[in-house]
């Protein structure tokens, strides 16, 4: 498993309710949830560091 850093984050507050809907509508935590849009942003953009699973999933 990977190491995690921990950091701030600021969010308006409409911001973070409607992040945290989403996530309950979606069966995960509000950290969870912005771990899977900053992935898949990352994906999108083919800007996965090397060595990564999805990042390896895209070069086939």
């Amino acid at each position: 498993m990977s190491k995690k850093k921990a950091f701030a984050l600021r969010l308006d507050e409409s911001m973070m309710k409607a992040l945290e809907k989403w996530a309950a509508d979606e069966f995960r935590s509000t950290n969870g949830q912005l771990e899977w849009i900053i992935r898949e942003s990352l994906k999108k953009a083919g800007r996965l560091p090397k060595g990564s699973i999805e990042s390896e999933d895209l070069q086939d």
